[in-house]
């Protein structure tokens, strides 16, 4: 280890990771020249990473004009760390998001002018549509980048060159630096995890009103923020997750949607809950809008004759689900 390239490099990888512990990270490196993919998508450890012959492999990529990203690996969920590009034109941000409870733990300076943050929320993995709305709203909140905001954005990982040809300076291609490197939780993830509503709230709207809305009106007054926030206060409540390490998101279904209709909601706001807040919703169902009524029936009427349900039911439901009006 004479090299000081290497060492440099090493001691860089090493900080970020033991400032952002995980079992397995996903490494991946983009030719910036072609804009592909490297072939393969690598899972290292961290002791995998901070091998030898592994940083040497990365260091002669990145000399061949890779980029080299990565990101802490929870298969299709997010393993509990949002990633934050951030203007280092405004420093203070930074302050800002300590003062509040949003230490990151890591901060990469990937180029003059650029920062990246990593804010680890939770020690268990986060659904992905949970973990977007997140990222979406702390980017919103920070003036962070919204294209970067997402369940599974890659970040740079400090000690590698930044090859993208628009941040080269003077003196060659920035290096991607480690500013800062400290495990641990942020100290308000409640702030972000918690939904602000799943129970009858004024910050939910219509959920419970002397005149509540109809037909389209109704469904439009759950955004998909709100539905999956909703949707994943009650795991958390209910410890799901840990109780469940695979839960049939069926029978979830079925306990969220008694929940919600028991503290007063309209059947039309529960099928958006589900249909928008529901992990991988429709997952396999060949008729989704068939198994949201079948699931409002046993909620609503668990003891009744099922035509009797049905008849009910149907007096409360669009013969069709309106167009997903996301974004």
């Amino acid at each position: 280890m004479s090299d000081r390239g290497f060492f440099l490099t090493w001691q860089a990888i090493r900080c970020q990771l033991a400032a952002m512990p995980h079992d397995l990270y996903l490494v991946r490196l983009i030719h910036q020249a072609t804009h592909t993919a490297f072939p393969g998508e690598r899972l290292w450890s961290a002791t995998q990473l901070c091998r030898e012959a592994t940083i040497r492999f990365l260091r002669s990529r990145n000399r061949e004009g890779c980029d080299v990203y990565i990101l802490p690996y929870a298969e299709d969920q997010n393993a509990g760390y949002i990633l934050l590009d951030l203007d280092a034109r405004q420093p203070a941000v930074l302050d800002t998001m300590r003062r509040d409870g949003l230490e990151p733990c890591v901060v990469v300076q990937t180029s003059p002018g650029h920062l990246q943050a990593w804010l680890h929320l939770s020690r268990h993995p986060l659904e992905s549509a949970l973990a977007t709305a997140i990222a979406k709203r702390i980017a919103h909140t920070y003036h962070g980048d919204p294209a970067s905001a997402d369940w599974r954005h890659l970040g740079r990982l400090a000690g590698f060159t930044n090859q993208k040809p628009e941040r080269r300076t003077p003196r060659g291609q920035p290096w991607a630096k480690l500013l800062y490197a400290r495990a641990g939780l942020v100290s308000c993830p409640e702030h972000w995890l918690q939904s602000p509503v799943c129970h009858p709230s004024p910050r939910l709207p219509a959920l419970v009103e002397n005149d509540p809305p109809k037909g389209d009106d109704a469904m439009a007054s759950i955004t998909p923020h709100q539905a999956i926030l909703i949707y994943q206060q009650c795991l958390q409540r209910w410890r799901i997750i840990d109780r469940f390490p695979q839960p049939d998101w069926s029978i979830v279904d079925l306990w969220v949607a008694r929940d919600l209709l028991s503290q007063g909601a309209l059947p039309l706001q529960v099928r958006a809950i589900l249909q928008l807040g529901s992990p991988q919703f429709p997952r396999r169902h060949g008729n989704p809008q068939d198994y949201l009524q079948r699931t409002l029936l046993r909620a609503a009427f668990p003891h009744s004759p099922a035509r009797l349900c049905a008849a009910v039911v149907r007096m409360s439901l669009p013969d069709s689900p309106p167009a997903d009006t996301a974004g």
